[in-house]
């Protein structure tokens, strides 16, 4: 596991997160790369933070998991950054993403947030 990769994701989990990210583009509204991610933790107007696991070099991304914890905003991971830029809807991968409107996506957000509290109590 990377550095910054906190906890380690089921694929279900993985997948969830994916359909939640889908469902946010298309009812909601998602800040892409990590510049918009970090923003948006800044400004605590996130609902999930989502982080690739594969990011090169590690450093664009590791600062997303401390400055999370610290606003008490809840985020994840899945493992590529190209899954992550598919469910954004872009042509390019990209290392992080933030739901900052759920749109229809509330209760798939909801149920992420509850087992990644899980995860992170049983690590």
């Amino acid at each position: 596991m990377v550095d910054y990769v906190k906890f380690k994701v089921s694929e279900d989990l993985e997948d969830l997160t994916l359909e939640a990210i889908e469902t946010a583009r298309a009812t909601g509204k998602l800040g892409i790369g990590t510049n918009e991610v970090t923003k948006a933790v800044e400004r605590g107007n996130a609902d999930l933070i989502v982080i690739a696991e594969d990011v090169e070099p590690p450093e664009i991304v590791m600062h997303l998991p401390s400055i999370c914890e610290e606003k008490s905003i809840p985020y994840t991971f899945v493992g590529e950054k190209d899954e992550l830029g598919r469910a954004c809807g872009i042509t390019v991968q990209t290392a992080s993403v933030a739901i900052t409107e759920a749109g229809d996506g509330e209760d798939l957000i909801e149920e992420i947030v509850d087992e990644v509290k899980t995860l992170k109590t049983t690590e």
